[in-house]
């Protein structure tokens, strides 16, 4: 046998009813074993030991591990909801007449007070003058009252006409200061029906669908359109009775809504909106066929992002307390069962089947049965242990 840095070289006999002959040249990269026949793997071997070369060793391998024991956290509940303008307002007119101006288009932002229909105003104009003169003329009448009995007062205090007489001018001054009452009160209405043929907007908002055209002739009750009042939304969803078990009472249900987390809203493109929102109404009744509960959240909409029909996503952070939360990778799924690999005295591994729910965080879950605070569990490479494998070593 010859050997040098780089090879090994050694020739081999065998008693068989052949001869064969083995050459095995070793490198630092790789090995290239020429033979005639697969039965002298064993000399390849004691080969290899006369040449120096070490066969691979077992290592033993030691897992992450960690003690139970139970903490708070807080749970992302994520909801669908739909977003609704918090004074969405239906327009119609107050009086009746021939439409003259549109002057928004739909889905148009408006602010309080901007003009939104015009009227005919021709009729109202009319009634206005007509009750303003109505009321000159009370006013008049009102004077000659107050006059006469002014001076029917100055006559009974020298006994020149009777109390009858001061009686009558009296009532005839009460009648005239009732008319002009009367005269006014038809002047007032005549005015703000006259202001009601310019119809603007009760509120900030976005306008809705537009369904009448100039010149439509139009009555107290027609549908003109809806201006969605935007300055702070309503985002509507609806709760599982379970998640609210507990955490509302009806007793005190202000207090407890005021105690509730802010909430966060996401678009349906994934975005968050930046500006947090609080619930602000939770519905008395448990919906029979869905189980769930109707809420409210409010949000501000300073900038306008939010209009109503708008649908995303409502996420509550609920916190939990004293509640047992393990590494989602110290769960192992087996068919239709979770385990958990409990490290026993003797340093080996024994499966626990566990129940869990998630945290919402992709990385935790909290487990509701199969573990006590104590228990020591393998985390990370549980997936590689089997039950009665020592995983802790000294």
């Amino acid at each position: 046998m010859q050997m040098s840095e780089k090879s090994c070289t050694f020739a081999v006999g065998f008693s068989f009813s052949y001869k064969t002959h083995l050459k095995i040249v070793i490198n630092r990269q790789n090995i290239q074993i020429d033979m005639g026949k697969k039965y002298i793997l064993f000399a390849v071997v004691l080969a290899l030991a006369a040449c120096g070369i070490k066969m691979p060793e077992t290592k033993e391998t030691s897992y992450e591990t960690m003690t139970i024991e139970k903490s708070d956290i807080v749970l992302p509940v994520k909801l669908s909801a739909r977003m609704k303008g918090q004074n969405d307002v239906t327009i119609t007119p107050q009086v009746s007449g021939q439409l003259m101006q549109i002057c928004v288009s739909e889905g148009q932002q408006v602010k309080k007070g901007d003009v939104l229909f015009v009227i005919d105003s021709r009729n109202a104009q009319l009634e206005l003058e007509a009750a303003e003169a109505n009321l000159q003329a009370a006013q008049a009448s009102e004077s000659s009252a107050k006059l006469e009995y002014e001076g029917n007062e100055n006559l009974y205090a020298k006994g020149i006409i009777s109390h009858f007489m001061l009686e009558n001018s009296k009532n005839a001054l009460d009648r005239a200061r009732a008319a002009t009452s009367q005269a006014k009160a038809a002047a007032d209405r005549a005015r703000v029906n006259l202001g009601f043929c310019t119809i603007t907007s009760p509120v900030r908002g976005f306008i809705g669908s537009i369904d009448v055209t100039v010149g439509t002739q139009v009555s107290p009750g027609t549908y003109l359109t809806m201006v969605s009042g935007n300055e702070n939304m309503n985002a509507e969803f609806s709760v599982n009775e379970s998640v609210l078990e507990g955490r509302i009472t009806g007793d005190n249900q202000h207090k407890t809504l005021a105690d509730f987390p802010e909430v966060t809203f996401i678009m349906k493109n994934g975005t968050e909106y930046p500006i947090k929102g609080r619930i602000t109404s939770v519905s008395g009744a448990v919906d029979r066929a869905t189980g769930t509960v109707a809420c409210k959240a409010t949000f501000p909409n300073p900038d306008g992002v939010f209009y109503s029909g708008i649908q995303g996503s409502i996420v509550i952070p609920f916190e939990e307390k004293g509640v047992i939360v393990i590494p989602q990778v110290a769960v192992v799924r087996l068919q239709d069962k979770s385990l958990v690999y409990v490290v026993q005295p003797d340093s080996t591994a024994a499966s626990t089947a566990v129940t869990t729910y998630p945290t919402g965080n992709g990385k935790d879950v909290i487990i509701e049965s199969g573990l006590n605070v104590g228990d020591k569990i393998v985390t990370i490479g549980a997936n590689n242990v089997q039950d009665g494998q020592k995983v802790l070593f000294n």
